[in-house]
């Protein structure tokens, strides 16, 4: 049976939420470039889902969230394990074996459709003709935005990191959705970012747990935990919560365009004509993807 379209009230909020997600997390990627220049990218990682971990344990403990089941601590821990540390662990990793953001945004672009395709096959999501075009049409917007950055000099291993990560959150968002999103969001988080850290912490030792001890770390870092990890993943989690997976997963296609503008400001990287339609190319896929579905998508 087709959905029925939700209130108007539940849609303006929806979409207040999903733009908020988008340009919070958009920043991610212009400050997470100058942690990077001044420590080693696994080591960065485990600084920031560390100290997000802590932070959301203090809520939870302010506001005295009921526990719960082992069972429900394992999902999250899954959850974090694939959707944190595989994820941005095998991305920082692709970076350092010569992958540039322009590869890397489009073999993540890609997790949308993934989603989407994943979710059909095992029947616990039904799109229509009018979705799976959005879908599309928001991979071809990545496209258009990151094809002046793609080039043919990356080498074989970090195409296989960049699937790995691709496979990480993709398989964190369908995990989430189907076992983890009914928990209390601080306890939820708190166990993610606290598993991804814990992951990747054997892999710091590999890179010398390296950063540099100054104000052009520490204020980047602060910002990755306190307006990405926090902010971001819990705007992320209610998303997941209020929506079926392939809606929340769509709005990853408008991360490069958006990227490409704050580049733009903060970066100095230069807009083109490509860009702009690739920008409008994939909000109309968004769009058309996230729309409430009615017969006429049947």
């Amino acid at each position: 049976m087709p959905e029925h379209a939700p209130p108007t009230s539940r849609r303006g909020a929806d979409a207040a939420l999903g733009i908020s997600f988008v340009l919070v997390w958009c920043t991610g990627y212009i400050v997470g470039k100058l942690v990077v220049a001044h420590a080693a990218p696994l080591t960065s990682l485990v600084l920031r889902f560390g100290l997000a971990a802590v932070i959301f344990g203090v809520l939870a403990l302010v506001a005295r969230v009921p526990r719960c089941s082992r069972a429900d601590l394992w999902h999250s821990a899954v959850t974090g394990v694939l959707m944190l540390a595989l994820h941005f662990g095998a991305v920082y990793v692709a970076f350092r074996l010569g992958a540039n953001a322009g590869v890397s945004a489009l073999v993540i672009g890609a997790m949308p459709l993934l989603v989407a395709l994943v979710a059909t096959l095992d029947g616990s999501e039904r799109l229509g003709a009018l979705r799976w075009l959005g879908m599309v049409l928001g991979l071809l917007g990545v496209v258009l935005v990151v094809a002046d950055r793609v080039d043919g000099a990356t080498p074989l291993a970090a195409w296989g990191m960049l699937a790995l990560g691709l496979i990480g959150i993709t398989a964190g968002t369908l995990y989430q959705k189907r076992h983890a999103a009914h928990l209390d969001m601080r306890l939820a988080l708190t166990v993610q970012n606290g598993a991804a850290a814990l992951v990747l912490l054997p892999l710091t030792l590999w890179e010398g747990f390296r950063f540099d001890s100054t104000f052009d770390f520490y204020w980047p870092l602060a910002w990755l935990v306190l307006v990405n990890s926090v902010g971001g993943f819990a705007l992320l989690f209610l998303l997941i919560r209020r929506g079926a997976a392939t809606q929340v997963a769509a709005l990853f296609f408008l991360m490069p365009p958006v990227t490409a503008v704050f580049g733009h400001f903060t970066l100095g990287e230069h807009l083109t004509w490509l860009k702009g339609a690739g920008f409008a190319c994939a909000a109309f896929g968004v769009w058309l993807a996230t729309r409430p579905q009615g017969a006429q998508d049947a």
